[in-house]
């Protein structure tokens, strides 16, 4: 039970810097900010085990699930329309 949440604790940490990272607002609470580190923690140990920096099992660091979580915040904000490029 401790573990979940330290992972929540982690995810927490993770989401509100890749917020503080990407430029401009990001309206989402703390759940949300949570899933966000917590999903860019897996994005970066997936991607790690796929180019041969983490052995299977091997947690993403620190660094890796900050950027993660910031490619995850940008692909979800062009999703949702937050370019604006085309009107």
């Amino acid at each position: 039970m401790l573990h979940y949440l330290w992972i929540a604790i982690v995810g927490l940490v993770v989401g509100a810097l890749a917020r503080f990272v990407m430029p401009g607002e990001q309206k989402m609470g703390l759940v949300m900010t949570s899933l966000l580190g917590i999903a860019g923690s897996l994005i970066a140990g997936f991607v790690g085990q796929a180019v041969h920096w983490y052995e299977p099992g091997q947690p993403a660091g620190w660094i890796a699930s900050v950027v993660g979580a910031v490619v995850l915040l940008y692909v979800v904000g062009k999703l949702k329309g937050g370019g604006g490029a085309s009107r």
